[in-house]
């Protein structure tokens, strides 16, 4: 459970401090993901709790890179990464009372990454008492990233400094409506009617990538995700961003998004009336089995 939070709380990281993360990542992604892209051999790439939950040589290097180098620019605070966790789940009980923690996904897509699919991306998310404060999600192809904190608007960014503030697509019926669901990470008892109910949609394909879906939102150029977990290098980052970017962010069982939560379904919508209108979809994931 989280901590009860200070009645404020100050700014999580400064405008200067963030391009510092920026460029930390793009720095990793240089030295150390993008040169094993398509490279990868036999031996660079493992399983982890199953045959489709891969790491990689560039996974554990990258988080190492960005490790220390957060560890030296903000020695006070925790720093969490998903293969830090992978060896020490204990980490992931500190978020909740950190006052200032990271959360890295080195790769996120890692089975795209390691099959030669250019869809995969790092993230980093900034929590405070486990509450989203900051979010980066770096795509190393396009060297582009989505960036927003709990007082900016959500934009994308390039190295041409050319920032694009961001915008969620507008509410529609549920029938044009396109979405992320993950059916095959549900659990078995509620995959039929998942199945069943995705064929309300306009399409509701998963891209394996929770970078790039959440990306993808905040763009407008999709409209909802429904998540099977609640890994926080996953959905930190990507929640504060598509708030940011006037979404509907919500707990299916109700209440905001905190990255120390381990159970449930987190939702993401145009708006609070599409929002609604998917949770009487997916309510039955809420009956106890």
């Amino acid at each position: 459970m989280s901590t009860t939070l200070p009645a404020t709380l100050p700014k999580a990281v400064s405008a200067a401090q963030q391009q510092h993360i920026v460029n930390i990542v793009r720095r990793a992604a240089k030295a150390e993901i993008m040169p094993r892209f398509r490279s990868l051999s036999a031996s660079d790439i493992r399983t982890k709790s199953h045959a489709n939950d891969l790491v990689t040589a560039a996974d554990t290097a990258a988080e190492m890179m960005i490790t220390r180098a957060l560890q030296i620019a903000f020695p006070t605070a925790l720093v969490v990464g998903e293969e830090a966790v992978a060896d020490n789940p204990a980490l992931l009980d500190q978020i909740a009372d950190a006052p200032l923690a990271f959360i890295i996904d080195p790769i996120d897509g890692t089975w795209n990454y390691a099959h030669g699919m250019a869809i995969f991306g790092v993230i980093i998310a900034v929590t405070q008492f486990g509450k989203p404060a900051f979010g980066l999600i770096y795509d190393p192809v396009a060297d582009d990233w989505v960036i927003a904190d709990e007082e900016t608007p959500a934009r994308m960014e390039t190295a041409a400094n050319n920032p694009r503030t961001l915008k969620a697509s507008m509410g529609k019926p549920l029938g044009a409506l396109i979405g992320y669901v993950p059916l095959h990470m549900f659990a078995k008892e509620h995959q039929a009617k998942m199945a069943v109910a995705l064929t309300g949609f306009t399409r509701s394909h998963p891209l394996g990538c929770s970078a790039h879906e959440y990306r993808m939102i905040a763009q407008g150029h999709t409209d909802f995700l429904l998540t099977a977990s609640l890994h926080p290098w996953d959905h930190a980052a990507g929640a504060l961003i598509c708030e940011r970017a006037g979404a509907h962010v919500e707990m299916l069982d109700g209440g905001p998004y905190s990255a120390d939560r381990r159970s449930g379904h987190l939702m993401v919508a145009p708006d609070r009336t599409t929002w609604n209108r998917l949770k009487k979809v997916f309510t039955f994931l809420l009956d106890q089995p």
